[in-house]
């Protein structure tokens, strides 16, 4: 992340909000979804990155898609985001899906050995 990208965030309960939030983000601004992370049983978070009036464009919109559709617990927007913020989201939180698709690679692999 570059020392001018800010960060935006929504929470949302439950994938289908989240999701509907995540595309309003994009489609709204010039953001990119950082990642979704699963904060407690329900609760995702939506991160994107961008420029800050792109960023509170993308959790304004995100925040209403989320609302359309299921519950937006609470949103955020940090401008011009430390490094260390950064680094703490990629290593202490990590993508939802992440392990998912690290658990494909390994079937697929596993399938290419066998052959």
């Amino acid at each position: 992340m570059s020392s001018n990208e800010s960060l935006g965030f929504v929470e949302t309960v439950g994938l289908v909000a989240a999701i509907e939030a995540a595309d309003a983000m994009v489609k709204t601004a010039q953001v990119r979804v950082k990642t979704v992370c699963n904060a407690d049983a329900a609760l995702l978070s939506v991160i994107c990155t961008g420029d800050l009036a792109a960023c509170k464009a993308a959790v304004d919109a995100g925040k209403a898609a989320a609302m359309r559709v299921g519950d937006c617990v609470n949103s955020n927007l940090i401008a011009r985001a430390a490094d260390g913020v950064e680094k703490f989201i990629e290593d202490d939180i990590g993508p939802l899906f992440e392990p998912v698709k690290a658990a494909k690679a390994a079937k697929a692999g596993t399938k290419k050995s066998q052959k």
